[in-house]
């Protein structure tokens, strides 16, 4: 049986409202007191529920979302699971907000950390563009004690507290391995389309993708990155003169967000099924693509499990408490037409 506060009372010989005092730090306690205290806490194993203490408090927890603004249809599904988060924020003790930034634009999210530092919250969770000017702000804040957490896209070097996120060098390979699959023997030309090379997520899925296809498909030909900016207008403008230009193009991996751009382009394009595309994150474009075999496989992260782990990590923090690594850990799900949920 756990021991309670009344087992410390009586092991060190004082009342209730004295050991309330040692365990919150508060004055009004004599040393020799508090010795006797902190000796009974160890003796005894007490561990104290701070989540408990917090309840019983009524104290509630300041939380900022930082998002880039952008019409792609994931980060549309983000928000949807923060609005979500701030329905349950009464039961869970939330006060959520969400600020948006210009996307791919590390002086805005700078400017953006900056003004939180003022307002104090009790934790912030951010999509980063990975620039220096970021990291050192990040560094900063949590040497002054702000709880950060990196969502979706990581700030890897940072001083962080933690990356609520797939693991997306293994994300690339896993595109390359299908895509090189599903191709077999063919030989030709392979479109990569991404948002920008100025976040982590989108450069190491890349990474992943370009080592398989080199260690064991050397016969694809990766053609130079296409940056859509996950809009899914530049999207649609930049594939449609890709597949113009380059008759040997045999497949595409579509890296970021810009899957409404990329759909179009390929139905415009009237591309023969011989085509093989492999895009990411499960949305309503990509699953009525998935289903008129428009994209061959999808590969997802689950943003509501990131969201939620992104609260659960950043109120740990704030109570000094550890952090669950198998719950916080987020599954990459490979979707095709015939297993969609």
């Amino acid at each position: 049986m756990r021991p309670t506060v009344h087992d410390i009372a009586a092991a060190a010989g004082v009342s209730l409202a004295t050991v309330d005092r040692v365990l919150n730090r508060r004055p009004g306690v004599r040393h020799v007191t508090r010795e006797k205290v902190e000796t009974a806490i160890r003796e005894l194993g007490y561990i104290r529920d701070v989540a408990a203490a917090n309840l019983a408090k009524g104290r509630t927890y300041p939380l900022v979302f930082i998002l880039p603004a952008s019409d792609n249809s994931f980060m549309h599904g983000l928000n949807g699971e923060i609005r979500q988060a701030i329905l349950r924020s009464a039961a869970e003790r939330t006060d959520i907000r969400t600020v948006e930034v210009s996307a791919f634009d590390p002086a805005a999210l700078v400017a953006v950390l900056e003004e939180l530092s003022r307002e104090k919250p009790c934790g912030v969770a951010m999509v980063a563009t990975d620039a220096p000017e970021v990291r050192a702000t990040v560094d900063r804040l949590v040497h002054a004690g702000f709880p950060i957490v990196t969502l979706v896209s990581d700030l890897t070097g940072s001083l962080r507290h933690h990356y609520a996120g797939v693991d997306n060098i293994a994300a690339g390979r896993t595109a390359a391995r299908l895509l090189g699959r599903f191709l077999g023997p063919r030989k030709g030309e392979i479109a990569v389309l991404a948002g920008s090379m100025l976040v982590r997520d989108h450069r190491e899925r890349l990474e992943g993708f370009t080592a398989v296809m080199a260690e064991e498909f050397p016969e694809l030909a990766i053609l130079p990155v296409l940056e859509g900016r996950d809009d899914p207008e530049i999207a649609h403008m930049l594939v449609a003169d890709a597949l113009a230009r380059n008759a040997g193009i045999v497949g595409v991996y579509s890296l970021g967000a810009g899957n409404r751009g990329l759909i179009r382009a390929l139905k415009e394009k009237a591309v023969d099924r011989t085509l093989t595309v492999i895009a990411h994150e499960l949305t309503t474009h990509t699953r009525a693509a998935l289903i008129d075999n428009t994209i061959d496989a999808i590969l997802n992260q689950d943003a509501g499990h990131e969201v939620r782990s992104a609260i659960r990590v950043l109120k740990a923090k704030a109570d000094g408490l550890p952090v669950i690594d198998a719950q916080e850990r987020i599954r990459l799900d490979i979707f095709l037409k015939d297993n969609l949920p």
